[in-house]
């Protein structure tokens, strides 16, 4: 096992005529020994390509690739100790399951006949799949497929696991099922492992730690919990969490920041840490917004209008306009707030909303930057679970 270093590596792709683009741009992370790091964004973020230049199946246009603290650059993919688990699978249709997984050390090692069916034995224990040792792929499901994909990379006993979105083609109660599966067996073989995918369900659930990119850029590398509470800029807090933040353009006015709909007063605290800034962006989970039949009687209490309601069993997803002079606002100012499921709602129904000041979150209106975030040192106290 080994330490895995991306020092500021960057991809550039030349179109044929002459125009440049940049897929991956400057991307730093240290991925530890034996760590499980996902890196997340949307489509078209560089998140694969990332993970082809690690593979060495893009050649990397500057910066550089460490494996423990060897430079991986110019070395060819078979040379690199790294194992790579591809979406499709990529098993070959006219081999047995047992010949699939033994192809690659038969191809890239020394290893006699005997080591190569104990590796091979060892793996399919492991993936409890011994009984499909002498099936061909066309015989097998998509997740016993996913298990022998899985399995060959085992058998290589390699320093790292790429996985490219593996379980994008599993249905859902599958794709749950391996998401546990996966996790159990890389803490077993402790495997520095790097996992590509958009879904940040599997993000949060799966990793050791997170990197978010977004347009090739890298935006934030922490825990699961850090890019959830904590996140480095608009985009990670956009981007991570279902559903997602609400945000509010708002301008400070003296200790006050003012939307078009409603107007939240601000501790000295919170305008120290805003400075000269006059225009944010104000952001707030759905699930840290509390729902009552009271009338408005705090200063973060706002009198809003349901929507819509989503019942989704153990809670309820709740559209919400504001309600100002007895008129309801415009529909693009509809936000999300998640209660118990148990809470009864109905569209129509007026409702008072809590945004309570120890949750929100302040953006730059023109960076995106985070000017304040809420503490991870609070949650508790806010009847989070962590």
């Amino acid at each position: 096992m080994a330490e895995l270093t991306l020092d500021n590596v960057s991809k550039v792709f030349v179109e044929d005529d002459g125009n440049h683009i940049v897929a991956v741009d400057e991307v730093s992370v240290d991925i530890h020994d034996g760590e499980f790091l996902v890196l997340v964004g949307p489509s078209g973020c560089g998140k694969s390509t990332t993970l082809r230049m690690i593979a060495g199946l893009e050649t990397i246009t500057d910066g550089e690739i460490r494996l423990g603290g060897e430079v991986m650059n110019d070395k060819e993919p078979k040379d690199r100790n790294i194992a790579m688990v591809f979406q499709s699978y990529a098993l070959y249709p006219h081999m047995t399951v047992r010949e699939n997984m033994a192809f690659g050390l038969e191809e890239s090692t020394d290893l006699d006949d005997a080591a190569i069916e104990e590796r091979v034995v060892e793996a399919v224990e492991l993936m409890d799949i011994a009984e499909l040792l002498d099936r061909k792929p066309r015989e097998l499901s998509g997740g016993q497929q996913q298990r022998v994909a899985l399995g060959r990379a085992i058998v290589r006993d390699p320093e790292v696991f790429l996985m490219d979105e593996p379980l994008s083609n599993l249905d859902a109660k599958l794709r749950s099922t391996m998401r546990t599966e996966l996790q159990r067996i890389q803490e077993d073989l402790g495997v520095t492992t790097v996992y590509v995918t958009h879904d940040q369900t599997e993000a949060m659930t799966m990793s050791d730690r997170i990197a978010v990119l977004d347009d090739g850029r890298l935006q934030q590398a922490g825990t699961p919990l850090e890019c959830y509470h904590e996140p480095a800029n608009e985009f990670v807090a956009s981007f991570i969490g279902d559903p997602a933040m609400n945000f509010f353009d708002v301008e400070v006015q003296g200790n006050q920041l003012r939307a078009r709909d409603f107007t939240y007063p601000v501790s000295d605290e919170m305008l120290s840490a805003i400075g000269d800034r006059t225009e944010l962006r104000l952001g707030i989970r759905p699930e840290d917004v509390t729902l009552s039949s009271d009338a408005a009687a705090g200063a973060h209490d706002f009198e809003t209008v349901v929507d819509v309601v989503e019942p989704m069993g153990d809670e309820n997803n709740v559209y919400l306009t504001f309600e100002t002079g007895g008129e309801v606002a415009e529909d693009d100012d509809t936000f999300v707030v998640t209660v118990g499921g148990m809470q009864q709602v109905e569209a129509g129904q007026p409702v008072t909303a809590h945004i309570p000041a120890e949750a929100i979150h302040l953006f730059d209106a023109k960076t995106g930057e985070s000017v304040k975030n809420r503490s991870l040192e609070n949650v508790e106290a806010l009847g989070q679970r962590v």
